[in-house]
């Protein structure tokens, strides 16, 4: 939905809201398509709706029907500048559910001192069988602490070791022969993006998770990459704090609302 004027003769009766796909629906008036929406379902099981009009009473049209045909609770996330796409999901019956902050993360060498007695290891030198144990406890200590809904989308909960794990994806932490830290990268992006930053509780406070984003944004550095990525629930102060001590810069905010009860 873009800021474009409402036009007085299209009038909300006069449209026809058709599903047109599982998950696309489309608002028919004298058979020009004056809207859409969209429902997509993510890696976290969680389902996404869009609406792409001009139209307010079209927008109230498709979201309401498209509601109709979703089981709460459902989500959409808008740009927190964009006050009229904001207002139309609200008309709908949608709440702000959290906020979240886009960062630019400069990749230089040299952020931090390594923690004495820590390793960093990453790509084929990662191994497999005590990766997949940091994880488990990591999502353990997440499960219990600030809850699912502040990761990103693509950080699963734990399905009872048969997600799959690719250890080449992970940068990891070592202190005595045992993984305590990891960074998660994506690459196929247009810029690398820091997926997740996690650090066993009791291992915390102890300079590693810097010591992690030191290895990582080194190595982007070398190969001519200028900046990374990465997105962070505002509730988080500590991976604010963190993103702030090495210089990231905020490059816009982003509303998740949802309907229904979580």
């Amino acid at each position: 939905m873009n800021s474009l004027p409402s036009r007085p003769g299209l009038r909300a009766r006069s449209v026809t809201i058709s599903q047109v796909a599982g998950n696309q629906w489309h608002a028919v008036r004298n058979d020009l398509t004056v809207g859409r929406g969209y429902a997509s379902r993510r890696l976290d099981g969680r389902t996404f709706l869009s609406i792409d009009t001009w139209q307010d009473a079209v927008f109230d049209r498709l979201a309401a029907v498209m509601l109709a045909n979703q089981p709460e609770p459902v989500y959409t996330v808008v740009d927190e500048t964009d006050r009229e796409l904001t207002a139309g999901w609200q008309r709908a019956g949608f709440a702000i559910w959290r906020r979240e902050s886009e960062y630019a993360v400069p990749t230089r060498p040299g952020l931090a001192a390594r923690p004495p007695g820590l390793t960093i290891v990453s790509g084929d030198d990662v191994r497999e069988a005590p990766l997949r144990e940091l994880d488990r406890a990591v999502r353990a200590e997440v499960g219990s602490t600030v809850g699912w809904h502040t990761m990103p989308a693509e950080v699963l909960p734990w399905q009872g070791g048969t997600r799959p794990l690719d250890p080449t994806k992970y940068t990891v932490a070592v202190r005595d022969g045992r993984y305590v830290g990891l960074v998660r990268v994506a690459t196929q992006t247009r810029r690398p993006r820091i997926g997740l930053v996690a650090v066993l509780t009791a291992e915390r406070r102890r300079g590693i998770a810097r010591a992690l984003l030191d290895d990582v944004l080194g190595r982007l550095h070398s190969v001519g990459t200028e900046a990374a990525t990465a997105e962070v629930d505002e509730s988080n102060t500590a991976a604010l704090a963190l993103l702030g001590g090495i210089g990231a810069e905020r490059t816009g905010r982003s509303l998740e609302l949802i309907s229904g009860r979580a």
